[in-house]
């Protein structure tokens, strides 16, 4: 038979029950519902851009251009895919922007991740001072090492090979800033009795280490794989053959050509909508690892 508790009586350590005065009863925070205002109304403004993509897509040349602006299309076509598939290689431009994305997001996990342990868990002489290197690398604009990538690629003689669009971005300073963060927070007691049953570090890295941060490598994933997938000034600079294109120099390259583009809005819409969708559904399958990836990165 349970124990139940006598009315007034204080809670023993072992109640699960919240200490609350008598006759206090639990409130609702007033302010909550305006907070889940203002989130609503945030969220709508910064989905809208993308919500009319998305729906422009879909929509007939008579709804594109009619004033006031149709939201919601009335009759649902395809029509601008289809325009886009014939007058654009689609397949080849996002075959290649697949390609560049997967092995600049593989290279940066690989890594990043054998950099972050080196700088987190391994006691070496100048340790420090490559971690400031790394926190100085975050400060310089990715866009003042353009030109010194292209006269490196240049002589290396990569311009127009997918080894030019992925090797300048295979590790990235960000990723092992936020690996080296996320390792620190494995405590060290387990690594050091790894080591005293006479596992190697390349067992602990791969067999311990790395299943333990699966939610910064999915954080590390999502946002090298958008900024690889978006990047358009670098594809731009290194490729001057249209069949080493990624999708959005191509993309780009055909809304300047007004013989093929030919001022159509849904065909855009339609490629923008094709730019996105990729990145939009790896971030609803990483979604609850990047969330506690984002969380815990700081964490030690």
């Amino acid at each position: 038979m349970s124990a139940t508790r006598a009315p007034g009586a204080v809670p023993t350590a072992k109640s699960k029950e919240p200490i609350r005065p008598q006759g206090v009863k639990k409130t609702r925070n007033p302010r909550r519902p305006l907070v889940y205002v203002l989130l609503s109304v945030g969220l709508l403004i910064m989905s809208a851009p993308f919500l009319w993509m998305a729906l422009s897509a879909f929509k007939t040349s008579s709804e594109l251009s009619a004033s006031p602006p149709v939201w919601i299309p009335t009759e649902w076509t395809l029509d601008n895919f289809r325009d886009l598939l014939d007058k654009l290689d689609l397949p080849l431009y996002f075959m290649n922007s697949v390609i560049v994305a997967v092995l600049v997001t593989l290279a940066n996990l690989v890594f990043c991740s054998m950099l972050g342990y080196a700088l987190a868990k391994l006691n070496f002489i100048g340790r420090n001072k490559i971690f400031g290197l790394v926190l100085g690398a975050l400060m310089v604009p990715g866009n003042l090492m353009l030109l010194p990538l292209f006269v490196l690629m240049s002589k290396l003689q990569l311009i127009d090979t997918y080894a030019g669009l992925v090797l300048p971005f295979a590790a990235g300073a960000f990723g092992v800033f936020l690996m080296r963060q996320f390792m620190q927070s494995i405590p060290d007691e387990l690594l050091e009795a790894a080591r005293m049953d006479g596992a190697g570090e390349w067992y602990i890295f791969w067999r311990i280490v790395m299943p333990l941060v699966k939610p910064a490598l999915a954080t590390l994933s999502i946002f090298t794989f958008l900024g690889s997938w978006n990047n358009f000034v670098w594809p731009l600079i290194a490729t001057n053959d249209p069949d080493k294109y990624t999708l959005p120099v191509a993309l780009a390259t055909f809304a300047t050509d007004p013989n093929k583009a030919g001022g159509s809005n849904g065909m855009l819409m339609a490629g923008a909508f094709l730019v996105v969708l990729p990145v939009l559904v790896l971030f609803i399958a990483l979604q609850r690892h990047f969330t506690q990836g984002i969380a815990t990165a700081g964490m030690k």
